[in-house]
Protein backbone atom coordinates (compact mmCIF):
# COMPACT_ATOMS: atom_id res chain seq x y z
CA UNK A 1 0.00 0.00 0.00
CA UNK A 2 2.92 2.55 0.84
CA UNK A 3 4.90 1.71 -2.95
CA UNK A 4 1.08 2.72 -4.23
CA UNK A 5 0.54 6.00 -2.15
CA UNK A 6 4.41 6.41 -3.23
CA UNK A 7 3.72 5.68 -7.22
CA UNK A 8 0.14 8.03 -7.14
CA UNK A 9 1.84 10.57 -5.53
CA UNK A 10 5.09 10.71 -7.97
CA UNK A 11 2.61 10.77 -10.61
CA UNK A 12 0.88 13.43 -9.54
CA UNK A 13 3.74 15.74 -8.75
CA UNK A 14 4.87 14.86 -12.18
CA UNK A 15 2.01 15.87 -14.04
CA UNK A 16 2.14 19.42 -13.57
CA UNK A 17 5.82 19.16 -14.91
CA UNK A 18 4.61 17.78 -18.36
CA UNK A 19 2.20 20.60 -18.96
CA UNK A 20 3.33 22.54 -22.12
CA UNK A 21 2.19 25.62 -19.75
CA UNK A 22 4.18 28.20 -19.63
CA UNK A 23 2.25 31.36 -18.34
CA UNK A 24 3.67 32.44 -15.62
CA UNK A 25 1.96 32.32 -12.38
CA UNK A 26 0.42 35.26 -9.86
CA UNK A 27 3.25 34.54 -7.47
CA UNK A 28 6.03 34.48 -10.14
CA UNK A 29 4.49 37.58 -11.77
CA UNK A 30 4.46 39.11 -8.25
CA UNK A 31 8.40 39.50 -7.36
CA UNK A 32 10.26 42.01 -9.24
CA UNK A 33 12.83 39.38 -11.12
CA UNK A 34 16.12 41.99 -11.64
CA UNK A 35 18.00 43.24 -8.70
CA UNK A 36 16.42 46.73 -8.52
CA UNK A 37 18.15 49.81 -7.22
CA UNK A 38 15.89 52.66 -8.31
CA UNK A 39 12.56 53.31 -6.81
CA UNK A 40 12.17 55.82 -9.88
CA UNK A 41 10.81 52.84 -12.17
CA UNK A 42 7.94 52.31 -10.24
CA UNK A 43 6.32 55.77 -9.85
CA UNK A 44 2.76 56.13 -10.95
CA UNK A 45 3.13 52.23 -12.11
CA UNK A 46 3.64 50.27 -9.42
CA UNK A 47 3.40 50.03 -5.64
CA UNK A 48 6.61 48.56 -4.02
CA UNK A 49 6.88 46.23 -1.34
CA UNK A 50 10.27 45.63 -0.24
CA UNK A 51 11.08 42.93 2.49
CA UNK A 52 14.14 43.69 4.20
CA UNK A 53 16.29 40.88 6.77
CA UNK A 54 19.69 40.12 7.11
CA UNK A 55 19.42 36.40 6.48
CA UNK A 56 16.88 34.58 4.10
CA UNK A 57 16.78 31.73 7.04
CA UNK A 58 15.10 34.44 9.32
CA UNK A 59 11.65 33.55 10.49
CA UNK A 60 10.09 36.44 9.89
CA UNK A 61 10.99 37.28 6.23
CA UNK A 62 10.27 33.15 5.26
CA UNK A 63 6.76 33.77 6.92
CA UNK A 64 6.21 36.66 5.28
CA UNK A 65 7.64 35.60 1.16
CA UNK A 66 5.22 32.65 2.27
CA UNK A 67 1.88 35.14 3.24
CA UNK A 68 2.90 37.93 0.12
CA UNK A 69 3.03 34.21 -2.08
CA UNK A 70 -0.22 32.97 -0.91
CA UNK A 71 -2.37 35.76 -1.59
CA UNK A 72 -0.37 36.92 -4.95
CA UNK A 73 -3.89 37.52 -7.06
CA UNK A 74 -4.93 40.59 -4.42
CA UNK A 75 -1.66 42.28 -4.77
CA UNK A 76 -1.51 42.01 -8.24
CA UNK A 77 -4.89 43.49 -8.67
CA UNK A 78 -2.83 46.42 -6.61
CA UNK A 79 -0.33 46.86 -8.97
CA UNK A 80 1.97 45.50 -6.26
CA UNK A 81 5.67 44.30 -7.48
CA UNK A 82 7.75 42.87 -4.17
CA UNK A 83 11.58 43.09 -3.95
CA UNK A 84 13.61 40.88 -1.20
CA UNK A 85 16.78 42.42 0.22
CA UNK A 86 18.74 39.59 2.44
CA UNK A 87 22.12 40.87 2.09
CA UNK A 88 22.86 44.14 4.68
CA UNK A 89 26.74 43.63 3.25
CA UNK A 90 25.54 44.80 -0.13
CA UNK A 91 23.96 48.11 1.68
CA UNK A 92 21.72 48.77 -1.87
CA UNK A 93 20.98 51.70 -2.27
CA UNK A 94 17.24 50.79 -1.19
CA UNK A 95 18.62 49.95 2.20
CA UNK A 96 20.62 53.42 2.31
CA UNK A 97 16.93 55.12 1.24
CA UNK A 98 14.89 52.95 4.28
CA UNK A 99 17.34 51.93 6.60
CA UNK A 100 16.24 48.75 7.80
CA UNK A 101 17.16 47.26 11.23
CA UNK A 102 17.39 43.50 11.07
CA UNK A 103 13.87 42.19 9.11
CA UNK A 104 11.75 44.94 7.74
CA UNK A 105 8.71 45.13 5.47
CA UNK A 106 8.14 48.79 3.53
CA UNK A 107 4.95 49.49 1.39
CA UNK A 108 6.04 52.24 -0.99
CA UNK A 109 2.60 54.23 -3.05
CA UNK A 110 2.52 54.80 -6.15
CA UNK A 111 3.77 58.24 -6.02
CA UNK A 112 7.09 57.19 -4.46
CA UNK A 113 5.58 57.84 -1.27
CA UNK A 114 6.20 55.38 1.53
CA UNK A 115 2.92 54.37 2.97
CA UNK A 116 4.43 51.83 6.23
CA UNK A 117 6.83 50.38 7.52
CA UNK A 118 6.39 47.16 9.48
CA UNK A 119 8.81 45.01 11.99
CA UNK A 120 6.93 41.99 11.49
CA UNK A 121 4.82 40.03 9.15
CA UNK A 122 1.84 41.25 7.92
CA UNK A 123 -1.19 39.22 6.27
CA UNK A 124 -2.02 40.21 2.46
CA UNK A 125 -5.52 40.98 3.91
CA UNK A 126 -3.94 43.80 5.93
CA UNK A 127 -1.82 45.16 3.11
CA UNK A 128 -4.62 45.30 0.70
CA UNK A 129 -6.45 47.49 3.20
CA UNK A 130 -3.81 49.54 4.15
CA UNK A 131 -3.54 50.19 0.32
CA UNK A 132 -7.39 50.38 -0.42
CA UNK A 133 -7.56 53.15 1.98
CA UNK A 134 -4.94 55.42 0.15
CA UNK A 135 -5.97 58.44 -1.69
CA UNK A 136 -4.59 57.42 -4.83
CA UNK A 137 -6.19 53.90 -5.01
CA UNK A 138 -9.60 55.22 -3.94
CA UNK A 139 -9.16 57.71 -7.18
CA UNK A 140 -7.93 53.94 -9.04
CA UNK A 141 -11.15 52.05 -7.99
CA UNK A 142 -13.17 55.21 -9.30
CA UNK A 143 -11.19 55.19 -12.60
CA UNK A 144 -9.89 58.84 -12.19
CA UNK A 145 -6.25 58.36 -12.18
CA UNK A 146 -4.29 61.18 -12.88
CA UNK A 147 -0.48 61.58 -12.44
CA UNK A 148 0.83 64.97 -10.70
CA UNK A 149 2.76 67.15 -12.47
Amino acid sequence: MKRLFALVFMAMTALPALADDTTPTAAEQLFATADVTDLAQFVWIKRPIIVFSDSPADPRYVEQVALLRARAEDLLERDVVVMLDTDPAGASPLRKKLRPRGYMMAIIDKNGEVLLRKPLPWHVREITRSIDKTPLRQQELRGAVKPEG
